[in-house]
């Protein structure tokens, strides 16, 4: 479990590497995270969208945008949290991710809410000891 707090906003993420779903011969290794935002704030929040920054394991970037998680934009009153799970393709396997979520107060200011850095790591990593 990985845990960020920015804002009063809390964000854990738990990453499962997913075997049924991956393919290491064809190159393809899948994980889900579920990730939970919890408001422990003194003000109503709504998520507006999303910005994750995904290495793989040759340090390469991918950057994912949009609106929302999961089709929706929830409100959160102090003391609320909502959840979901999604998940993440890649070519190798391992790779870490990280990110933001843009959250609109109810005082009509928007800020960033961090989304912890978490690995990504498989089973079919080749492990080097020095």
């Amino acid at each position: 479990m990985y845990q960020a707090q920015t804002h009063g906003v809390r964000v854990t993420a738990v990453p499962k590497f997913m075997e049924a779903e991956s393919s290491p011969p064809q190159g393809r290794y899948f994980w889900a995270y579920s990730i939970e935002i919890a408001n422990l704030s003194t003000q109503t929040v709504q998520l507006l969208t999303r910005h994750w920054l995904i290495t793989d394991g040759h340090g390469e970037v991918h950057e994912v945008r949009g609106d929302g998680v999961v089709g929706r934009q929830p409100v959160l009153r102090p003391g609320e949290s909502f959840s979901y799970t999604s998940g993440c393709p890649l070519a190798t396997p391992d790779g870490s991710m990280r990110g933001f979520y843009a959250m609109l107060g109810e005082n009509g200011e928007i800020f960033d809410v961090e989304a912890p850095l978490f690995p990504l790591d498989s089973p079919h990593v080749k492990k080097v000891l020095h």
